[in-house]
C-alpha cells in the first residue's frame, strides 16, 4: 500500500492512520461539464488512499491534494430534478424550521450550491438567509430579492466572520473538506459567544459505504468519510456541544445538531457506534470489495458478449468512480441517463461515456439500465413504464 502523505487525522491530530483502500487515478471532479468526449477522457487523475484513524474512526484520503479542485460555474451536482430528492429536501426544511424554530431568523449556509434548500428555509420560516458556495452561478428558480437571500459566490472563510446567524447549515460540503478540524474551528470562532446558535450539519454515512461494499461512492471529491461517532468527536474537538445525532434518506446521510460549549464534551451520545465495530466494517470492505469489484466485470463482460446493450441512469459522481473502477469501456457501455438538463450532452469524466436525457431511451431501446442510486429505483421504473420501455432494471447493490 501506498505510504500516506497526510500522516496525521486531519480529524483529531492522531498519528495512528492506516492505509486500507486505493484507486490509483481517479479524476479528480466527478461533476465538472465536459462538453467534448476528448476533453472528459483527458481529464486530470489522481491517486486515492483510504487511510483510517485508529484514535476516532475518521476516514480521509492520505493522498489527497486541494490544489486541483475546481469549484466554478461548470461544476453541477443538483439533485433538484428529481421528484424523490425533492421531497426528501423539502420535510427536511420544514423539520428543522419546526425543530428549531426557524422563524424570522438570521440563517446561513455553507456549500449553499444554487441556492434551493437555503430558499425552502427562507420559505418556509420567513427567514432571512445568506449562503455561500464559489459554485454558485444563480438559479432561474430563484429569485433572491424575494426571499430576502444573499449569495456569496466564494468559500466560506474566517473574512467572513461577520456573517453571523441564528442558525448554521452545512450540508454534502464537509466531505469535500480535508483539514476537517481546522474548518470547524473556523466555523466555531465564527459564532463567538452566540450561546444560542444552532448548528446542523449533514455528510454521506461512512457506515452506508463501508458497510454496503459501495465502492462506486469513494470518489476524489469526498476527502473525508464520517460515521455519527467520528463526526460527534470532531465537533467535540472543535467546541461544540453536540445536541442530537440521527440518519436519513435510506441511512445515505448523517446528521448532526450541536451549540457552541464552553469547553470540550467527553460525553459520547447512544447514537454512536464504536471504534470497534466500525473498524470491523472496515476490514470487511477491505475483504470483499475486490469480489465485488470481479462481480461486476463479468457481468461487463457477459453482456457485451451477449450483446445486452447496458446504459446507466444517474450521470453523476457515483457513475465516475463505478467506470473508472471497474474500467468500463465505450464498448461495453456507450451512454449514461440523467434528469438534470445540464447534463444533457456532456461526457463523463475519465471514461468519455456520454450523458443524455431519459427521452433518448425510447431510441435506443435499452435491454438493461444500471441505476446508481437504489433510492431512485420506483422513480425511474414509473419514468419507464411511462416511455413504455420495459429493460431489466437493477441497481449497483443487486450484484
Amino acid at each position: 500500500m501506498t505510504k500516506l502523505i497526510h500522516p496525521l487525522c486531519p480529524s483529531c491530530g492522531s498519528q495512528n492512520m492506516e492505509a486500507f483502500y486505493q484507486v490509483d487515478q481517479a479524476p479528480v471532479h466527478s461533476v465538472l461539464l465536459h462538453h467534448t468526449r476528448e476533453e472528459a477522457m483527458e481529464y486530470p487523475q489522481r491517486e486515492i488512499v483510504l487511510g483510517y484513524c485508529q484514535d476516532c474512526g475518521f476516514v480521509s484520503n492520505a493522498a489527497f491534494d486541494p490544489s486541483v479542485h475546481e469549484y466554478d460555474a461548470e461544476y453541477e451536482s443538483t439533485q433538484a430534478f428529481s421528484p424523490t430528492f425533492n421531497t426528501f429536501h423539502h420535510n427536511l426544511a420544514k423539520d428543522l424550521v419546526e425543530r428549531y424554530n426557524l422563524r424570522g431568523k438570521q440563517l446561513v449556509e455553507i456549500g449553499c450550491g444554487q441556492g434551493e434548500f437555503l430558499k425552502l428555509l427562507c420559505e418556509i420560516g420567513g427567514n432571512n438567509g445568506v449562503g455561500f458556495d464559489p459554485a454558485y452561478i444563480g438559479s432561474p428558480y430563484i429569485q433572491e430579492a424575494d426571499y430576502n437571500i444573499t449569495f456569496i459566490p466564494d468559500f466560506f472563510s474566517e473574512k467572513y466572520a461577520n456573517y453571523n446567524g441564528d442558525f448554521f447549515c452545512c450540508k454534502m460540503t464537509l466531505e469535500h473538506i480535508h483539514q476537517t478540524r481546522q474548518f470547524l474551528t473556523t466555523v466555531r470562532k465564527t459564532i463567538g459567544e452566540l450561546a444560542d446558535t444552532v448548528v446542523f450539519f449533514q455528510v454521506p454515512n461512512a457506515r452506508y459505504v463501508f458497510g454496503d461494499l459501495a465502492f462506486w461512492d469513494i470518489y476524489y471529491e469526498h476527502c473525508s468519510y464520517f460515521t455519527l461517532g467520528s463526526l460527534a468527536r470532531l465537533f467535540r474537538g472543535a467546541g461544540f456541544e453536540v445536541m442530537d445525532l440521527w440518519s436519513g434518506y435510506d441511512d445515505q446521510y448523517i446528521m448532526i445538531e450541536a451549540r457552541p460549549g464552553d469547553s470540550i464534551s467527553s460525553q459520547a451520545l447512544p447514537q454512536e457506534e464504536s471504534l470497534t465495530t466500525f473498524r470491523q466494517e472496515i476490514e470487511r470492505f477491505t475483504q470483499q470489495t475486490p469480489r465485488k469489484v470481479q462481480a461486476w466485470k463479468d457481468f461487463f463482460h457477459t453482456a457485451h458478449q451477449t450483446g445486452r446493450k447496458v446504459v446507466f441512469w444517474g450521470g453523476g459522481s457515483k457513475l465516475v468512480s463505478f467506470l473508472t473502477t471497474l474500467g468500463v469501456s465505450l464498448e461495453q457501455v456507450e451512454l449514461a441517463v440523467d434528469v438534470n438538463p445540464r447534463k444533457h450532452n456532456t461526457y463523463l469524466a475519465g471514461s468519455g461515456q456520454k450523458v443524455v436525457s431519459p427521452q433518448t431511451l425510447k431510441e435506443v431501446q435499452p435491454d438493461v439500465v444500471v441505476v446508481m442510486n437504489p433510492i431512485y429505483r420506483d422513480e425511474i421504473q414509473n419514468q419507464l413504464n411511462q416511455m413504455g420501455l420495459h429493460p431489466e432494471l437493477i441497481t449497483v447493490q443487486d450484484i
